[in-house]
């Protein structure tokens, strides 16, 4: 994550889960809050990204053992106070440079984080994360589908493809926010050959993409 983007979400942390109060993302997110605990139901889970905690809160319970990782220590403090979350490891951590001392996990979650993810970055992002997982992990990336683009509309984008949007805070200080929406193809083209039962699931809100790193 960019420097610019670090400062942007250290600063939204203490407002960012309005986006989980939007009524028209209720009924989606209350299925999500069953679906993923199970999906991850007695895995060692590494967690990418967690921000605020909010999906952290919900599988922790479920976890055999889990560990939530963000860049920014602002995030982690709020993460911190989530209910049911006394069991979970908290780690200040990059996510494009996950350390070995994190351990090794069966599971992987990144909530909200991929289409933050650089376009020609995305390989290295996942190449490190599949570091720190054992053969055969569950991996599982939730992102926002294009529906986000009628509250924050694209105003960029580069040369790569990057797509990026501008977000205002409440003082007012506006930031330009690199946000990306992979395709199904471009997502299963990042896995190929390396996972097996690659899945995307769509909503109107949200896409869930899951898959196992081959044994």
């Amino acid at each position: 994550m960019s420097e610019a983007m670090q400062r942007y979400y250290a600063q939204r942390a203490p407002i960012y889960d309005a986006v989980y109060a939007k009524p028209e993302r209720q009924a989606e997110l209350r299925a999500l809050e069953r679906r993923l605990p199970r999906l991850l139901a007695g895995r060692a889970v590494l967690e990418v990204a967690c921000g605020t905690g909010y999906w952290t809160q919900f599988i922790a319970p479920r976890a055999a053992r889990l560990t939530a990782t963000d860049i920014n220590a602002e995030p982690l403090a709020l993460a911190r106070q989530r209910p049911g979350v006394e069991r979970v490891t908290f780690a200040q951590a990059d996510a494009y440079a996950l350390r070995a001392a994190l351990g090794t996990f069966d599971a992987a979650f990144a909530g909200l984080w991929f289409s933050h993810v650089p376009i020609e970055r995305r390989g290295e992002f996942l190449r490190g994360l599949h570091a720190r997982l054992a053969p055969g992990a569950l991996v599982v990336l939730l992102d926002n589908t294009e529906a986000q683009l009628r509250d924050l509309p694209l105003a960029e984008r580069d040369a790569a493809g990057n797509t990026w949007q501008h977000r205002v805070l409440p003082d007012g200080s506006v930031h330009r926010v690199l946000k990306n929406f992979p395709t199904r193809e471009e997502l299963h083209a990042l896995v190929a050959g390396i996972a097996t039962q690659a899945r995307l699931r769509r909503g109107e809100h949200f896409w869930e993409f899951r898959y196992r790193l081959a044994a």
